[in-house]
């Protein structure tokens, strides 16, 4: 009826510094009612163009500021997201399905960061410079900033990872065409009513709300778009690679992750065990950082199991808004079947599911009776070439599975095609250098997971992507390098 579609929230696309309604639109569910409560702009190559026309017309003024000018203002839009904190958790917890606890906790902070850390590292890049006093020449680099960055972002941690693109792309004198994801908009379009008042000027920083089949695309090919920056799936990524490569794009693709942790007997239980349940059921493990593939070595595999077991029970799903809640609701229906399909597989298979979907049964309240809950589920006995040892599930499971040996446990660990995220636990401090050493990883946790130092290159290897972001990493991938000799 019009009365309730009146009721909903309607988002708009921000281009050049306004908000621009759209032609058409696409539902947007709350994941822990089941119920549609938004409507996004299902924005196309006409919305696109427009978003595209008023970033390169700021884009002369916006790179010609000085680095110190763009970090005052990213500073400020820091300060406007911490200070609607709450605001912005409850609408991400909303839109998203993750816990209020997880959003006021991790996502919303981190998003102010992302402005802040970038605010404040654009300042001490320096350039190289050589000499060569025998043909009395001297050369020197210069950085400058590209153009229009499109930047696109996934639906797991909404603002949080369109901040971390945005800022790097922006301190650097881009401007930007951001997409986030059409099933998590709220929070970017909320983000777009501060950035007048943090000084951002019309057109640095544009939004297009819509799928990746229509706006996603129109992106990807627009040819005054020479940089893309993509965090999502690696099928996504191979469609963006093709698009982009008649124009030679530069690109970034932050993909999945089929995550090993590798256990050792001698590893302290009390903290491995309530830091791998967090590396497999955070965010309703709907994190690329999730750890999916638990290795634990023979002689503590029972021990392990048990307590684990004991553990991932206690944790409470239920109503997202609910601050004793562990466990929110996933993204969507189409995404719950998928990763209970994931489960059915393995009991085909001779899998035994100790704990979870289908062995426990889930009593949520009333109001989210038809909400995508999931409880925490850990299988054993799975087999490596299984595709659930082998294929992101982006989900609540964790398969478990025994070793004996160091070297056996590496060429397990190393046999999927993805590379993101592993952790090592282990008292030997030889033993820990020698695994992450071999291990096909961009990053490596060992005693600890998700401890992250912005500074530092944060990536995949294999089919987890290409490139790094971090505070040089970012840097150099938002900029073009000049080398300049002179004779004298």
């Amino acid at each position: 009826t019009m009365a309730h579609s009146k009721a909903l929230l309607m988002l708009e696309n921000f281009i050049a510094g306004k908000f621009v309604p759209c032609s058409s639109y696409i539902d947007s569910y709350n994941p822990s009612t089941g119920e549609v409560y938004c409507r996004v702009p299902d924005s196309g190559k006409e919305e696109v163009e427009a978003a595209v026309k008023a970033a390169k017309t700021a884009f002369p003024i916006w790179s010609s500021k000085s680095p110190l000018e763009r970090s005052q203002i990213l500073n400020k839009l820091a300060d406007l997201i911490e200070h609607d904190l709450e605001a912005f958790a409850q609408a991400e917890s909303k839109d998203q399905g993750k816990t209020i606890t997880f959003a006021r906790t991790v996502d919303i902070p981190r998003a102010a960061y992302n402005f802040r850390f970038f605010a404040s590292s654009i300042l001490h890049h320096a350039t190289e410079c050589t000499e060569m006093a025998t043909v009395g020449c001297m050369h020197y680099t210069s950085r400058t900033p590209v153009g229009v960055a499109g930047l696109i972002s996934p639906w797991n941690l909404p603002l949080y990872l369109l901040t971390w693109k945005i800022a790097p792309a922006i301190a650097c004198g881009n401007t930007v065409v951001a997409k986030p994801s059409e099933m998590t908009s709220v929070t970017a379009w909320m983000m777009c009513k501060l950035l007048e008042k943090a000084g951002v000027p019309h057109g640095v920083v544009n939004v297009v709300f819509g799928t990746g089949a229509k706006a996603g695309e129109a992106l990807v090919c627009h040819p005054d778009v020479p940089l893309i920056s993509f965090t999502g799936s690696t099928l996504t990524a191979q469609r963006i690679t093709e698009k982009s490569a008649p124009h030679c794009k530069r690109l970034s693709l932050e993909l999945g992750g089929k995550n090993p942790a590798i256990i050792f007997d001698d590893a302290d239980l009390s903290q491995c065990i309530p830091t791998t349940l967090r590396s497999s059921f955070a965010n309703q493990g709907e994190i690329c950082l999730c750890t999916s593939r638990i290795f634990v070595q023979r002689g503590i595999y029972s021990e392990f199991l048990k307590r684990f077991v004991a553990e991932a029970k206690k944790w409470k799903v239920g109503n997202p808004s609910d601050p004793t809640v562990d466990v929110g609701a996933l993204i969507s229906k189409e995404h719950l079947e998928k990763v209970k399909g994931y489960v059915k597989k393995a009991q085909a298979e001779g899998a035994r599911v100790l704990c979870g979907e289908g062995v426990d049964s889930l009593a949520l309240p009333t109001g989210n009776q038809k909400g995508y809950f999931m409880l925490p589920t850990v299988i054993a006995e799975v087999k490596d070439e299984s595709c659930c040892m082998q294929e992101e599930i982006f989900g609540p499971v964790t398969c478990v599975v025994a070793f004996d040996t160091e070297e056996e446990v590496i060429k397990r660990a190393n046999g999927v095609k993805y590379g993101l995220a592993a952790t090592v636990w282990s008292s030997n401090v030889g033993r820990v250098h020698r695994v992450a050493q071999k291990l096909q990883s961009g990053l490596v946790w060992t005693n600890c997971w998700l401890i992250r130092d912005l500074n530092l290159p944060f990536g995949g290897m294999k089919a987890s992507g290409i490139g790094r972001e971090g505070a040089k990493d970012s840097y150099e991938f938002f900029t073009e390098v000049k080398t300049i000799t002179i004779k004298h």
